[in-house]
């Protein structure tokens, strides 16, 4: 019968990393509590290091965000006038057609 294989959340990753880490369990004892080889823990560990420059980068990506936010806030501002313009240019040449000018 084969083996199933459990997998971890991403979440569930960074605890086990984290408890090392912050609370200093050693790593054998972590792989005895969640029953996963050393050479997972250091896997996962090594990912972490890898992507924590990600973290920073988010920053930069948020700013280019608001500058998108507020590009589609002028975008929708232009078009709301583009229909109030469209509406009095209407209203004018109804008027213009009652007096009788061309």
């Amino acid at each position: 019968m084969p083996k199933h294989r459990r997998r971890f959340t991403p979440q569930q990753k960074a605890a086990v990393v984290r408890e090392h880490l912050i609370d200093r369990v050693p790593v054998s004892d972590l792989c005895d509590k969640h029953s996963i080889q050393p050479t997972v823990f250091y896997r996962w560990q090594k990912t972490m290091f890898e992507n924590l420059p990600a973290l920073f980068e988010r920053k930069k990506e948020s700013a280019s965000n608001g500058l998108m936010r507020e590009n589609q806030a002028l975008k929708a501002k232009l078009a709301e006038k583009d229909e109030v313009i469209g509406e009095i240019m209407s209203d004018f040449i109804a008027v213009k057609k009652t007096i009788g000018g061309r």
